[in-house]
């Protein structure tokens, strides 16, 4: 079966990133197919490079990272949330004359076209937040 993943909620603030995470990598164990995991709302924030969680909890942004690129998943940050939020990749910062950028490895940044895609062509379209 293919799924597409939708995170809508924070990492740190809410269980969706984390939730959504168990799921995809259960899903992978078991033969199932994942191309993308869109990230939308406040779960661009799992996105960020600078995020520091404390040592004693687990770094979700680089537990995305390395399951994009152990599995070739595609890590999809809305760019209009991301925007809100200040997460931008090198070719935003630069069309918005920023000076930096603080996209993660493994992640992107595109439209709402990319989870319309997901959904059409997925067999399920599993949501995580609210």
């Amino acid at each position: 079966m293919k799924f597409g993943i939708l995170i809508s909620e924070g990492p740190y603030t809410h269980q969706a990133a984390d939730s959504a995470l168990r799921f995809t990598k259960a899903a992978i164990k078991a033969g199932h197919e994942i191309d993308r995991v869109f990230f939308y709302h406040d779960g661009v924030n799992v996105g960020t490079r600078l995020s520091i969680p404390p040592q004693d909890e687990r770094n979700l942004q680089q537990e995305w990272s390395a399951l994009a690129k152990d599995h070739g998943v595609d890590l999809v940050i809305c760019i209009a949330a991301a925007q809100r939020r200040g997460l931008l990749d090198e070719n935003e910062a630069k069309r918005q004359g920023k000076d930096a950028n603080n996209i993660a490895d493994g992640f992107r940044i595109s439209g709402l076209g990319q989870l319309i895609e997901m959904g059409i062509l997925s067999d399920r379209l599993m949501t995580f937040g609210d």
